[in-house]
């Protein structure tokens, strides 16, 4: 989290009081995730796994987020961002056995080998990885996701929740992202026999239908990796008749493409390019 500034100063009840200045972010509302698109629930669990990277890997060591809750958390320019480090602990758990590592949690247990220097192996890290994946990655990743993608990540999902030998942050900050950017940015696919018109320059401000996911809550705004995805969204759809391509991308780089209902009235816009569905 963004750290603007801070000060010092002694008040009556307590001494020594830290004050600090921070970004502001938006309240994590999980509900409102699930209705978001797929891209930005992944994005927010890849900079959730960031931070767990660094967490895992501090200056100080080691950190565990005892409280790891979503309120803990807020959205920033699209990415997860953790607010209260009040509860932050560098203590590794003291073991002489085994059965010292023992971590409870309401769906399931782990016990985590005690080291030779007598502390518990990576729990702080466990800890916040299952934390992670039962709090978001259960939730936010496999739901509505590519159907290219949904194997592997089930295999990853699984892996943070068995703290497996694949359980780690590493697991996932390396692994899907390659993968996310050649099945799920550069999805093709089969081209429609539909025809459309191609009107360079123009826009259709009105005839908006909504639908679901879309980054516009008045109309249907989806992502697209080409014009072809775009005509098999459109055709899929029976009160699409026209889409418009907007010079906007997502954060994977897939184009933004507005779908109407009509092509009535088009107006000129530079930036834009509107297909119109010709009817026989």
């Amino acid at each position: 989290f963004q750290l603007y500034g801070y000060c010092y100063q002694d008040s009556n009840d307590i001494p020594d009081t830290l004050t600090t200045i921070t970004e502001l972010g938006s309240p994590l509302e999980m509900i409102q995730l699930l209705q978001t698109s797929w891209e930005d629930r992944f994005r927010i669990c890849l900079s959730l796994v960031r931070l767990l990277h660094y967490l895992a890997h501090s200056p100080l060591g080691s950190v565990t987020l005892l409280d790891f809750r979503p309120r803990q958390f807020v959205i920033v320019d699209g990415e997860l961002k953790v607010t209260d480090l009040d509860d932050a602990s560098i203590e590794e758990s003291s073991c002489t056995s085994n059965s010292d590592c023992f971590m409870e949690f309401p769906a399931r247990n782990f016990t985590l080998p005690c080291s030779v220097e007598g502390r518990c192996q990576n729990m702080n890290e466990k800890r916040n990885l299952y934390n992670a994946y039962r709090f978001f990655f259960t939730y936010l990743l496999p739901h509505s996701a590519p159907s290219s993608l949904r194997p592997l990540l089930d295999k990853i999902v699984n892996a943070t929740g068995n703290h497996n030998k694949h359980g780690n942050a590493e697991c996932f900050l390396f692994y899907p992202s390659p993968s996310v950017n050649s099945e799920f940015t550069q999805k093709r696919v089969k081209s429609a026999n539909t025809k459309y018109r191609r009107v360079p320059e123009a826009f259709i401000p009105d005839e908006n239908y909504r639908c679901w996911p879309s980054y516009h809550h008045k109309g249907c705004l989806l992502s697209v990796f080409d014009v072809n995805e775009a005509i098999e969204i459109c055709d899929s759809y029976s009160q699409c008749k026209a889409f418009v391509l907007t010079n906007q991308t997502t954060w994977t780089g897939r184009q933004l493409v507005f779908f109407k209902m009509a092509s009535n009235h088009i107006v000129p816009d530079p930036y834009k390019i509107t297909y119109v569905k010709v009817t026989d």
